[in-house]
């Protein structure tokens, strides 16, 4: 699926000059009301600039949250997902759900489409095509005015008092900063790293595998390539690998047919959304745990995609009891005891959702609540589940023992796996008309109360007269005498 034409840069920049001139006409011009801590960078720093991060720059802004910085390791234009790990060729969300503009309709998706490509041809678009959604946020960071510094890495958060030394590398350059609020948002990889099976990671030498998260199809054309999952994205890998040529792709799946339907569907309207976090643990986790049992499904156009090549085979009910070296390739044996020799294997097996796993927190990590510290997992899959970061009620890691590390709470985690606190996927297009704004006004309480000293010498502190008496002084009655000699005989009495 591609546009119809080059997109109209005139009629985007015009759009993106009545963005922000919304933002006037609604009094939200980012006046920052949040006074300056000594010895702090800044307010709060944003590790992400994919959708996340701008939508939430932009909702701190919107709420007069100065000293906002946003990070991003990735270059210019390569942030987030749609131009480096996604593979799928359309998305699997539907064209018209809000997303990161947060109800500033200038900024939607539809309005910079329709502006680059023409009413007519929003209408007759059935999916988003991955790269014009890539290039729609390229687009949002310009129009919303976000600034991102590229090619910065987080490498070790330091907890100071009242506030976050963090550690960040630019090449060879080693610098630090403080803040007084941290929010990842680091998207599905962001959450621990990719899950790779034991049988791939203990049987393989590395150069024969890879995880979806990160693999080169063309550099696999002319190759037999096996893939372990028959989820999304197993199947959008199958995909980019036979259009980018590979001889064979095999796609093998435990289950002895595919996950067809969605056990999330039930979950798809506002109250869930706004107000799943708010519910008891208990209930929590048995809807968390009803969702994993019931595999992903892959969605139709990533199977259609797949299928359409002759030279792609779907084996069911053949999990892999082992994977070896075989020659210059790798020897697959399967539960059932079929072999299988290809040349290279790739993992289609999702990713770890374990908050102590991030590497910028080697020095708190154990201190660090998961849902197995609040639930017991009962078999492998729970323990999976169980292993995500057990968030409050705006996104804020929560100490394993009371007491022992506050300053979780000044790190506000938007990443994947805080899907098993919030209900859904964190990072969805979808999530952010909801996430965001919770996350934005949790962070703005938090810095108002530990201000709060600050906060109350300016409610009592004097304030200058606004009205002054001139402008009503020619109308003040004057009392008459009769009422003068009244209160002067009274003044006498008493």
């Amino acid at each position: 699926m591609t546009t119809p034409h080059a997109p109209d840069a005139g009629a985007l920049a015009r759009l993106a000059e009545a963005a922000r001139r919304e933002l006037e006409l609604i009094g939200e011009t980012g006046t920052d009301w949040v006074p300056p801590a000594d010895g702090t960078d800044h307010n709060v720093v944003v590790i992400g600039a994919g959708q996340s991060g701008l939508s939430i720059a932009l909702g701190l802004r919107r709420a007069g949250i100065g000293r906002v910085s946003v990070v991003d390791a990735a270059p210019r234009g390569e942030e987030g997902v749609w131009r480096g790990p996604a593979r799928m060729s359309v998305l699997r969300t539907p064209k018209v759900p809000p997303g990161p503009e947060l109800g500033l309709p200038g900024l939607s998706f539809q309005a910079w489409y329709e502006a680059a490509y023409g009413t007519k041809a929003y209408s007759a678009l059935p999916q988003v095509p991955r790269a014009v959604r890539a290039d729609y946020v390229d687009w949002f960071r310009t129009a919303a005015a976000i600034e991102v510094r590229n090619d910065v890495r987080l490498v070790r958060v330091e907890p100071q008092e009242g506030r976050l030394r963090l550690h960040f590398s630019e090449g060879d350059r080693r610098f630090t900063e403080t803040t007084r609020k941290l929010v990842l948002a680091t998207g599905i990889a962001g959450s621990g790293g990719p899950l790779v099976p034991s049988v791939i990671r203990d049987g393989l030498p590395a150069h024969l595998h890879a995880h979806t998260h990160a693999f080169d199809p063309a550099a696999l054309a002319g190759r037999r390539v096996a893939i372990l999952g028959s989820a999304a994205s197993a199947f959008d890998a199958a995909g980019a690998l036979l259009e980018a040529g590979a001889r064979e792709v095999h796609l093998f799946s435990r289950g002895e047919d595919l996950a067809r339907g969605s056990a999330m569907k039930p979950f798809g309207f506002f109250g869930a959304w706004e107000h799943f976090h708010a519910l008891p643990d208990a209930d929590r986790w048995q809807v968390m745990r009803h969702f994993r049992r019931r595999a992903s499904f892959p969605p139709l156009p990533a199977v259609q995609r797949a299928v359409a090549f002759p030279n792609f085979r779907l084996h069911l009910g053949a999990g892999w009891r082992t994977a070896a070296a075989h020659g210059a390739g790798v020897r697959i044996t399967t539960v059932p005891g079929d072999v299988h020799d290809v040349d290279f294997v790739i993992a289609g097996t999702g990713y770890l959702a374990d908050p102590r796993l991030t590497p910028a927190f080697c020095d708190f990590a154990p201190s660090i609540a998961r849902w197995a510290d609040r639930v017991e997992a009962a078999d492998g899959d729970d323990e999976a589940l169980a292993a995500a970061p057990y968030l409050g009620a705006g996104f804020e890691l929560v100490e394993r023992e009371a007491g022992t590390a506050p300053f979780l709470g000044d790190i506000h985690f938007l990443a994947f796996s805080a899907m098993t606190s919030t209900g859904r996927p964190v990072g969805d297009i979808a999530s952010l008309r909801h996430n965001v704004p919770r996350l934005v006004a949790a962070i703005g309480r938090d810095l108002f109360v530990k201000d709060r000293a600050l906060h109350l010498a300016r409610f009592l502190a004097p304030v200058a007269e606004d009205l002054p008496r001139e402008a009503y002084a020619s109308a003040v009655a004057q009392p008459t005498a009769q009422a003068t000699a009244e209160v002067e005989a009274e003044a006498a009495a008493g």
